[in-house]
């Protein structure tokens, strides 16, 4: 789920994410309106924070996840 949508879901949520990843509000609220990227810091904390409902698969092009998460985007292999 995308950032944007994610904060709209719940009252309160932009706050409660904010507090829980130790950001600023303003901060959180822009890269939800896709107006500066996240940063990368950033991305693992939102996923747990979020209970991984915003992934960094949600958060970062596909170019990114290669350069720093490759174990994310390698498929999964099925047993």
């Amino acid at each position: 789920m995308d950032l944007r949508t994610y904060l709209d879901g719940e009252r309160g949520r932009l706050v409660k994410l904010a507090e829980a990843i130790g950001a600023h509000t303003s901060d959180l609220s822009a890269w939800a309106n896709r107006k500066r990227p996240v940063p990368i810091p950033f991305g693992w904390p939102i996923e747990i924070a979020t209970l991984g409902v915003v992934g960094r698969l949600d958060l970062f092009s596909a170019d990114v996840i290669r350069k720093v998460w490759p174990d994310l985007a390698q498929p999964k292999e099925v047993a």
